[in-house]
């Protein structure tokens, strides 16, 4: 079984450290659109196009990209070549035993992921990121380093929480949305904003 991460860049360097992390971590193949190098931290780096003969129905693949529709665009492109999307998390991260992770997932190492917490399809949780108990982070959901997302929140599908912002108890976040890098989001958010500052307005 060969692991492809679709994304050579830094995350993509991250997801692999998360990876290595593991008890038995498989055989790795970057993947990348738009390469810079042919091999990469010791793996080596294709073009979609080479997985023709090397992608099987046992391979696997995780969507190391931040940028939601791409990873949304990649997701059904490798799906449709038959490999299956996988879910990585850093045996350093800690995850409820009774949260749900779908698949696709990458939550790196130091992240909380607490109790009851839902997520969705190519959800990415970076290091230092944490999920309250009960929040439902939608399908592509991005949170970035140091974010905080309190309990019982719900992030739709396809937006991102930057970098150390905060999210309050029980706000609901619509689709597509950027919280900005530090904002406090205090009210409910619509799909489709851009909100900054704190507390966060939109911009």
């Amino acid at each position: 079984m060969t692991l492809h991460i679709v994304g050579a860049g830094g995350f993509g360097r991250e997801t692999l450290d998360a990876v290595r992390a593991t008890a038995a971590a498989p055989e790795v193949v970057f993947v990348d659109e738009h390469p810079a190098a042919t091999t990469l931290t010791g793996c080596p780096v294709l073009l979609p196009g080479q997985l023709a003969a090397s992608g099987g129905q046992q391979d696997e693949f995780v969507i190391a990209i931040a940028d939601a529709e791409v990873r949304r665009r990649l997701a059904r492109q490798f799906e449709d070549r038959g490999l299956r999307a996988t879910t990585v998390i850093d045996p350093r991260a800690v995850v409820s035993p009774t949260a749900r992770i779908g698949r696709g997932c990458v939550v790196l190492g130091q992240a909380f992921v607490s109790a009851g917490t839902v997520l969705g399809a190519h959800v990415q949780v970076n290091y230092h990121a944490s999920v309250g108990h009960d929040t439902v982070l939608e399908d592509f959901v991005t949170i970035l380093p140091g974010a905080n997302v309190a309990g019982s929140v719900t992030v739709g599908a396809g937006s991102t929480v930057g970098s150390n912002a905060a999210v309050l108890q029980g706000r609901r976040i619509g689709p597509s949305v950027m919280v900005g890098a530090a904002a406090l989001v205090t009210r409910d958010v619509a799909a489709g904003q851009l909100v900054v500052g704190i507390p966060a307005r939109a911009r």
